[in-house]
């Protein structure tokens, strides 16, 4: 059994260690809904998740399988990019997470953008409580991946250390450019 896991697995094992029952979390990049689904299950009941998407296909593939689990009444469902975050989101927010690059099974031309994305993550981090945790799984395997990685980096790499700590999570010798994680803790 290995004991490093992959970047998506490690991200959920981060938020689990942040988020709970009737906290406010988002989901920046709904794609498939399983981060949705994976953050509605934390805030139970009590909370509350926002999810955005700029693609109608994904929200609706997400609202079926919120519904099909019983976990509709806890999320919102925003068919919106993720930098207009601070225009629909009540903040505080315990956790974050983002999965760029493109809806896995749509259409691989529709692609987060680094300007779209870097927007986002700042309005998102005003929003972050005291201790909250932003997640960035980031795929660099199709065009403008890297560039969009790199933005990210380099953005996350700026932020005053006495108000976050940011990790980077990474596997340096796999083949086909496995994506990797960031992860920004607001300092309490």
């Amino acid at each position: 059994m290995a004991v490093l896991i992959k970047s998506l697995s490690y991200a959920h094992e981060l938020i689990r260690k942040v988020l709970g029952p009737g906290e406010r979390a988002v989901d920046a990049t709904a794609g498939n809904g399983h981060d949705t689904i994976f953050l509605a299950r934390l805030v139970e009941k009590e909370g509350r998740v926002w999810a955005f998407d700029i693609q109608e296909k994904a929200i609706k593939r997400v609202r079926e399988r919120l519904e099909k689990e019983g976990l509709s009444r806890r999320v919102i469902l925003l068919n919106k990019g993720h930098e207009e975050m601070a225009t629909y989101v009540e903040g505080p927010i315990g956790a974050i997470m983002f999965n760029l690059g493109y809806l896995p099974g749509g259409d691989h031309s529709v692609v987060t953008r680094p300007d779209t994305t870097l927007a986002a993550v700042e309005r998102g981090l005003n929003l972050l409580r005291p201790g909250g945790l932003m997640t960035l799984v980031i795929y660099t395997g199709h065009p403008g991946g890297a560039r969009e990685g790199e933005a990210v980096i380099n953005y996350c790499s700026s932020l005053p250390q006495r108000d976050y700590r940011v990790l980077v999570y990474r596997f340096l010798n796999q083949r086909n450019n496995p994506p990797f994680l960031l992860a920004i803790e607001k300092e309490g």
